[in-house]
């Protein structure tokens, strides 16, 4: 009996330390479980915190880049109106800088040399704004501290580049500089230095892309589409002109994909060829216009020069109707170089009518073509005479500009309108710029920077 009971008694035992050991488990698969969870919440809030911090980094990046291209304006500018427009943006953009330089995670003090730079510039550019509106000229220490501005905004900008690079790069992230913000931000922006980031992986106008549609790009939408000619054809014709672009014994299948009712009515098609890389295209309604073309496959090599690649360009677009287009920028990228051409009537530059044209290097072959801006502009104009003469529209001009040379222009304004320019290209304290002066009233109407870049020219 005694031992009966001991058996029971030991079971007993046995029993509770089982279910102790039940608890335990449990409790432990429960602790892991919170643990797992609350670290994928917490890498789940670092995430959205760094798309956070990018999103209001790159628009400091932004800003800071139009801060300097406003300024840089304002140095070439004659016109008080001129002068009063890029002060305004100035003031604007370097507020706009400030706001989004407060949302990153680093403390005041090590953002005090760069706020107090976007502060002063802002100030500053307001007060001088004030002087244009009372119609007072801007005073020789006025202009040597908007040099003085510029100067130091060209090496904000390229720091805040190099910092760029470093978080792209892996090399820092938003964790370490709110850690460590006292070192790391201070070295990589505070003290701002060209020599400590001679190594810069990019120029930062180059951030733009690989679409760049050049100047007065913006200005090519028209409600009448005055370049856009002939009768409306059905989708087979259009498949047809579809097909002419390309070389019809390379061209393995077409597929339709139906029309589309854009700021142009097109027929658009997929196209694969024999080595089964692809290209899209969209053709017009009304007069089987090409208006976008682009093919999709890898560029081996850099072969030909810009020179032979822009001769290449010329005899396709005078292949397909395209004739007395002029180069004006181009922007080269991975072995394709994509050329904008602008239509020259009687050796006048029409910059509404624009043409963009994409180039491989390792064989010349034209991998893409877009004719929105010419489509929507093209017509012969009637040019008059112009009232201001070369001479007299270099008047104008900033005394201190270097000019390299002119040309009569058309270029369109933000009103959908034309207006016949004297263009001035030419250099001053280091900048590249164009100005554009009224050959009708003989005031400014456009300043435009040139930065020349490895890989193009860009304008801003």
């Amino acid at each position: 009996m005694g031992k009966v009971k001991s058996k029971l008694i030991d079971w007993k035992n046995r029993l509770k330390k089982g279910h102790m050991l039940s608890i335990i488990v449990v409790l432990f698969s429960i602790i892991v479980i919170l643990a797992i969870l609350i670290y994928k919440k917490q890498t789940e809030y670092r995430q959205a915190s760094e798309n956070s911090y990018n999103m209001a980094f790159y628009e400091v990046v932004d800003y800071v880049q139009n801060v300097e291209v406003f300024l840089a304006k304002s140095l070439i500018t004659n016109s008080p109106e001129s002068s009063a427009e890029s002060l305004t943006n100035v003031w604007r953009e370097a507020n706009l800088a400030q706001a989004y330089l407060a949302q990153l995670p680093i403390s005041s003090n090590e953002l005090e040399n760069t706020n107090k730079f976007l502060n002063q510039v802002s100030e500053y550019s307001y007060s001088l704004y004030r002087k244009n509106l009372n119609d007072e000229e801007l005073s020789d220490e006025d202009l040597k501290n908007l040099k003085d501005l510029h100067e130091y905004s060209v090496e904000l900008e390229n720091t805040l580049n190099q910092l760029s690079a470093d978080i792209n790069g892996g090399r820092i992230s938003w964790g370490e500089l709110t850690d460590k913000g006292t070192i790391a931000f201070a070295q990589q922006v505070s003290n701002i230095s060209q020599d400590s980031f001679s190594n810069l992986e990019q120029n930062f106008h180059e951030y733009s892309g690989l679409i760049y549609d050049g100047a007065f790009s913006e200005h090519i939408t028209r409600a009448e589409k005055v370049g856009l000619t002939g009768e409306n054809i059905d989708e087979q014709a259009a498949q047809d002109k579809a097909k002419e672009l390309f070389d019809s014994n390379n061209i393995k299948e077409v597929t339709s994909y139906g029309k589309s009712e854009g700021d142009i009515t097109s027929f658009d098609f997929g196209i694969t060829f024999n080595d089964n890389s692809t290209a899209t295209v969209s053709i017009s309604e009304k007069g089987g216009h090409v208006i976008y073309m682009n093919k999709n496959r890898d560029v081996s090599a850099e072969i030909l020069s810009q020179e032979e690649a822009d001769k290449k360009a010329k005899e396709y677009l005078e292949q397909h109707g395209f004739k007395n287009m002029k180069e004006t920028y181009y922007l080269k990228e991975s072995g394709i170089v994509t050329i904008n051409y602008a239509y020259v009537q009687d050796d006048v530059i029409m910059y509404p009518d624009l043409i963009k044209v994409k180039v491989a290097l390792d064989d010349g072959e034209i991998l893409g073509i877009e004719t929105s801006g010419y489509l929507n502009s093209h017509t012969k104009r009637d040019i008059k005479e112009p009232k201001v003469t070369v001479e007299e529209a270099k008047k104008s001009l900033n005394k201190d500009l270097t000019i390299e040379s002119e040309e009569l222009t058309i270029i369109p304004t933000e009103w959908k309108t034309e207006v016949l320019c004297w263009e001035f290209e030419g250099n001053v304290e280091g900048l590249d710029f164009i100005v554009y002066v009224n050959a009708e009233t003989g005031e400014e109407e456009d300043i435009l920077i040139i930065t020349n870049t490895p890989n193009g020219t860009l304008t801003h």
